[in-house]
C-alpha cells in the first residue's frame, strides 16, 4: 500500500507521500539558497506538525514560527505575510509581499524554490484582517468582488490568471452539455492494454477523466424515485403554468370600476370547475388559487375593502386592471422547455414536474459505486496501537461519493492480498470501483499488478498534483472503471476530486462542472513543478484564507475547509485568483 490513512506520517518505505519527492529536491538545489548553496534552511513546525518551508531572507515578507500562545480560532490558519521577523532577517512588515513561499525568517537563511508536500505553514499571529497589498507589479482586485465566473481565457495549466477586473463584473452562463459521441474507445483486450502513462498535468487529468465514459443507460422512474439522479431529456411544459387565470389573494373579484355590489354568499373557492360570469359592477369572495370569473378585471384584498350596510363594496385603496390575478401562461406555456437535460433532479425539479402534469421523467440513474479500502493495519474501531491505525477514509468517502451523486452500493475492507482485490474487482458489478492505497510500487501495492492480469487500459496512470500524485484510472476489461486513490487521506480527497468527481458526471449525464475562483488573502506556497490542493477557508468578504495541517496524511485542515485552492507551480502572490474546488456538505448542512 502507498502510505496509509494516518493523522502523522507515513512510512516512506511503504510508498507513500510524506518521503520527498526528486522533482522537490532537484528544485531545492538549483533554487537561489537552496541546499547546494549551503544557505537554506529547513525548520520545523509548531507542536511538531511537520516541517515549515525553506526559509525567505532578503525582500520579501514573512512569518514568524517562534513560540508562545496561539489564538484557538487562528490556529488552523496559514500566517499572513505580515508576520513578524525574527532577529531582524528581513524586511519591516510594511514592504510589499513577493510571489514566493512564505515562512520564518532566520539568521538570514534564503529561500527554496518550494515548499515540501507536508509544509505545516506557521500560524504565531492571526490572519491580517483584509488581504495584503500585492505590490505595485501586481494589482489586487478589490474584496468587494472576489469571484470570478470562469478560468481567465487561454490559461494554460498551473498558469496563473489574472485578478477580476472591478469594472466589469462576470455574468452567469450556464456550460454546455458534453459531447457524449467521443472517439472510440476499444475494450481492453488483454496485458498488452496495461500502458504505463506519463505523470498527467491536474487539469489534462480532469479532461481525461471528464471525458472517459458515456452517460448510463437511461430509464423512466416516478417522481418519488427521480431524486438526485439525472434529467436525460429535457423537461417540456405538458400544460399552460398557471392553467388558468388564478387569485393571487384572498378578497373579492371584481368587474369594472367600484363601488361594487356582492353576490354570492359562498363565494368561490380552490378546485371550483365551472363558474358563473361576473357581471360590470359586481363582486364575489375569492380564495387564494381560486380560478378567477369570466368578466373579473381584478382582485381586491381583504384588507383593502369595506363592505356597507346595504351590500356595496368600497376599495379603501386604487384598484388597477389585473391587479392580484396571476393569468393564465405567465409562468409557462404548453411546449416550452423548462429544464435542459443533464439538470440534476432535485426537489424544486420534482415539484415543477408535478405541476406540469408529469407522473415520470427520463433520467439517467446515479452512478453505482463500490469502495475498496486497502491495508491490513486498518482498524475498524478502537484507539490506534501496536502498529495499527484507525480507517479514515471509509467513513468519509461514502458520505462524499453521495454528495457527488453516486450511489454507493458498499464499503469493503480488504487486506494486502492480491488475490483478495483481484476476486473483488472480478465480483464487482459496480459502473465505478473505487481504491484506496496499494497504487504505488511498495511491496504490498497491489493495484498496478491486478489491473495488468485484468486486461485493464489504463487512462491516467499518475498526476502532478501534490498531495495526491499516484493516483490512477483505468477502465476494466467490461467497460467498468476503476479510479485508485492513494492511501493518505488528504491525498485519496485531491484525487477523489480530481479524477472521480468528474466521471461520475461523465457517467451520470450531467455537463462539467462551472470552474469558479477566488482571490487569496496570502502569499501560498507552491511546489517546483506541479499543482498543489491546498484547503482553504472562505472570509466573509469572499477571499480564500489557507489553513494550517495540509500534509498527505492529515485531515485536521481538511475538516475546517470549505474547498481547496488550486494552487500552479510556482505558488500564489496575495490577491492572486486561484480556482475553487468547493467540497460539497453532504446531508444538506448550511
Amino acid at each position: 500500500m502507498d502510505g496509509a490513512h494516518e493523522a502523522a506520517g507515513a512510512d516512506p518505505e511503504r510508498g507513500g507521500e510524506e518521503a520527498a519527492a526528486p522533482e522537490q529536491a532537484d528544485a531545492a538545489a538549483a533554487a537561489p539558497g537552496g541546499p547546494a548553496s549551503g544557505t537554506g534552511s529547513a525548520t520545523s513546525g509548531p507542536d511538531g506538525a511537520g516541517p515549515v518551508a525553506f526559509v525567505p531572507g532578503g525582500a520579501g515578507s514573512t512569518a514568524s514560527v517562534s513560540g508562545g500562545a496561539k489564538s484557538p480560532a487562528s490556529e488552523l490558519l496559514a500566517a499572513g505575510p505580515s508576520a513578524s521577523v525574527r532577529d531582524g532577517a528581513g524586511p519591516s512588515a510594511s514592504e510589499p509581499p513577493v510571489a514566493g513561499p512564505v515562512a520564518s525568517v532566520r539568521d538570514g537563511a534564503v529561500p527554496s524554490a518550494s515548499a515540501p508536500d507536508d509544509a505545516v505553514l506557521p500560524a504565531s499571529e492571526p490572519p491580517v484582517a483584509g488581504p495584503p497589498s500585492p505590490g505595485p507589479s501586481r494589482p489586487a482586485a478589490p474584496a468587494s468582488e472576489p469571484l470570478v465566473a470562469g478560468p481567465p481565457a487561454s490559461a494554460p495549466d498551473g498558469a496563473r490568471p489574472p485578478s477580476p477586473e472591478p469594472s466589469r463584473p462576470p455574468e452567469p452562463s450556464r456550460p454546455p452539455a458534453p459531447s457524449r459521441s467521443g472517439p472510440s474507445r476499444p475494450a481492453a483486450a488483454g496485458p498488452e492494454r496495461f500502458r504505463s502513462l506519463s505523470v498527467a498535468p491536474w487539469s489534462v487529468a480532469r479532461e481525461v477523466a471528464a471525458g472517459a465514459a458515456d452517460a448510463l443507460g437511461v430509464r423512466d422512474v416516478g417522481l418519488g424515485e427521480a431524486l438526485g439522479q439525472t434529467l436525460a431529456e429535457g423537461l417540456t411544459a405538458l400544460v399552460d403554468l398557471p392553467s388558468f387565470d388564478t387569485s393571487a389573494m384572498d378578497g373579492w373579484a371584481v368587474a369594472g370600476p367600484g363601488p361594487w355590489r356582492v353576490g354570492g354568499d359562498e363565494g368561490i373557492l380552490a378546485g371550483r370547475g365551472s363558474i358563473a360570469p361576473l357581471a360590470d359592477g359586481h363582486a364575489v369572495r375569492i380564495a387564494t388559487g381560486a380560478r378567477v370569473p369570466p368578466g373579473a378585471t381584478a382582485v381586491l384584498r381583504s384588507e383593502h375593502g369595506v363592505v356597507g350596510p346595504h351590500g356595496e363594496l368600497q376599495a379603501q385603496r386604487r384598484v388597477t386592471h389585473g391587479q392580484d390575478v396571476r393569468p393564465r401562461g405567465q409562468e409557462c406555456q404548453k411546449g416550452d422547455e423548462l429544464l435542459p437535460a443533464g439538470t440534476f433532479v432535485t426537489p424544486p425539479v420534482l415539484g415543477l414536474a408535478a405541476a406540469c402534469g408529469y407522473d415520470q421523467v427520463r433520467v439517467v440513474p446515479r452512478p453505482r459505486v463500490e469502495v475498496l479500502v486497502l491495508g491490513d493495519e486498518l482498524l475498524r474501531e478502537g484507539l490506534p496501537h501496536d502498529g495499527r491505525i484507525r480507517d479514515a477514509l471509509g467513513p468519509m468517502l461514502g458520505p462524499w461519493l453521495e454528495a457527488l451523486g453516486a450511489e454507493v452500493v458498499a464499503t469493503r475492507r480488504l487486506g494486502d492480498e492480491a488475490s483478495a482485490l483481484g476476486g473483488a474487482l472480478e465480483a464487482s458489478d459496480a459502473d465505478l470501483v473505487l481504491t484506496t492505497g496499494g497504487t504505488a510500487a511498495g511491496p504490498v501495492d497491489h493495484v498496478h499488478p491486478t489491473l495488468r492480469r485484468l486486461g485493464a487500459e489504463l487512462l491516467v496512470d499518475g498526476v502532478a498534483v501534490r498531495p495526491g500524485h499516484p493516483m490512477l484510472l483505468a477502465r476494466l476489461g467490461d467497460g467498468r472503471h476503476l479510479v485508485g486513490l492513494p492511501g493518505n487521506p488528504l491525498a485519496a480527497v485531491a484525487g477523489l476530486f480530481t479524477l472521480a468527481a468528474p466521471l461520475l458526471r461523465a457517467l451520470a449525464g450531467r455537463p462539467a462542472a462551472q470552474r469558479s475562483w477566488a482571490q487569496v488573502a496570502e502569499v501560498v506556497p507552491g511546489h517546483a513543478s506541479s499543482t498543489r490542493l491546498v484547503p482553504v477557508v472562505r472570509r466573509p468578504d469572499g477571499w480564500l484564507l489557507p489553513l494550517r495541517f495540509h500534509g498527505p496524511a492529515m485531515l485536521r485542515g481538511l475538516a475546517g475547509a470549505d474547498a481547496l485552492a488550486v494552487v500552479p507551480p510556482g505558488g500564489l502572490a496575495a490577491g492572486d485568483a486561484a480556482e475553487v474546488l468547493v467540497l460539497p456538505r453532504p446531508g444538506g448542512a448550511p
